[in-house]
């Protein structure tokens, strides 16, 4: 499902189950020695989907371990984003070259639990959610913008390497087109010689899970 809100040129990898056949380099397997045993297994299947992913380029497997703020740390010329949920593991790659960063989110469609929408959004935010929740039947909307927050975050801090917090993004959300768009509340990063004032993403509701997903081409450093 991932695939079909990412555009040509990125590899991506899903698992609505934890393959029999994941597997941790000694590396990652030490970052997971003291963590529950569910944690442990999302770990592990997330990182067998992005070796899949990674395979997708033809990178051949290699450890994927966090860097600051737990970002994944990808080989060298590579971009990356993994996401995990209950029921659903995922990665998504490009080449530096044709990608600047990738963001990528799974939730639940559910509703978010009572007071975290407050917690996550702006007002004009909410007061859009109320007009879209008419005309997106069966789409826990509060939680599908929680999802962009997370992806905007997630394609944001490669290029920053700094905390970007929820209220620091103002997000519309298209139901027409399936988009969204981002814009940022803070200076972005110069980007080439100008800088970023936002995202542009895509969404899907499916199987009861909610996927966002960003992707810069770069070519927009140009």
């Amino acid at each position: 499902m991932i695939g079909e809100i990412l555009p040509a040129g990125v590899s991506s990898a899903e698992a609505f189950a934890d393959p029999r056949d994941a597997v941790l380099f000694p590396e990652e397997a030490a970052i997971m020695v003291r963590t529950v045993d569910k944690r442990r297994r999302e770990f592990t299947s997330a990182r067998h989907c992005a070796r899949r992913a990674l395979a997708g380029l033809g990178v051949p497997p290699v450890p994927i371990l966090r860097g600051e703020q737990g970002a994944p740390q990808w080989p060298p010329g590579i971009v990356g984003s993994i996401t995990h949920c209950a029921g659903y593991r995922a990665a998504a790659v490009a080449r530096a070259c044709d990608l600047l960063t990738i963001g990528l989110d799974a939730e639940p469609n559910d509703e978010l639990p009572a007071g975290v929408l407050e917690a996550v959004s702006i007002r004009g935010e909410r007061a859009r959610l109320a007009d879209l929740a008419p005309v997106a039947p069966g789409i826990c909307c509060d939680r599908l913008l929680f999802s962009a927050k997370e992806s905007v975050y997630k394609a944001w801090f490669p290029l920053t390497g700094r905390w970007l917090g929820f209220e620091e993004a103002d997000i519309t959300i298209d139901p027409a087109r399936g988009t969204f768009d981002a814009r940022l509340l803070v200076p972005g990063p110069v980007v080439g010689s100008s800088p970023l004032t936002g995202f542009v993403g895509r969404w899907l509701v499916r199987n009861g899970l909610v996927l966002t997903a960003i992707a810069v081409p770069a070519r927009a450093a140009a």
